[in-house]
């Protein structure tokens, strides 16, 4: 079963809202020289973490929400604070374990889906079952280089 490490966000401070860098949007084609002149200013904490103080970041183990998007080794946004809707990922506590997978409320049913349903069932949640929503998955980090072996 995957595993997740969760840690705090650290908070939005504001600290570095008087400095600028330079980003630039990414065009694919020929660049334009106009480019040299935008300057905007990209503060990660303000795009990615609403609620700071209930906002969580957890390091994905395994590839069951590979279908999804979330593989093993991304880095999840988890806001505890949003109520979860059908259709949400999230980080589920299921028998006393995290658990990630999508959450499904219709007709009457709770499911909780994997994203390969073919490797992993889904699974219907009773009211026997020991469950709760830990949080709801806001955004997902990945790298997009590939790991390299050092020569």
């Amino acid at each position: 079963m995957p595993t997740l490490t969760i840690s705090h966000s650290a908070p939005h401070t504001g600290c570095n809202d008087n400095q600028t860098s330079d980003e630039r949007r990414l065009h694919i084609g020929f660049p334009s020289p106009a480019n040299d002149f935008i300057k905007e200013h990209i503060d990660l904490n303000h795009l990615i973490v609403k609620h700071p103080a209930s906002t969580f970041y957890a390091r994905v183990e395994g590839s069951s929400m590979k279908g999804a998007g979330i593989g093993d080794g991304d880095l999840i946004v988890i806001d505890r604070s949003l109520d979860a809707a059908d259709g949400d990922i999230a980080v589920c506590c299921l028998d006393g374990k995290f658990i990630l997978r999508r959450l499904r409320f219709a007709a009457g049913q709770h499911l909780l889906l994997c994203a390969d349903p073919a490797v992993i069932p889904s699974l219907e949640i009773t009211a026997e079952t020991d469950f709760s929503v830990w949080g709801v998955v806001t955004h997902t980090i990945k790298s997009n280089r590939r790991n390299r072996k050092l020569q």
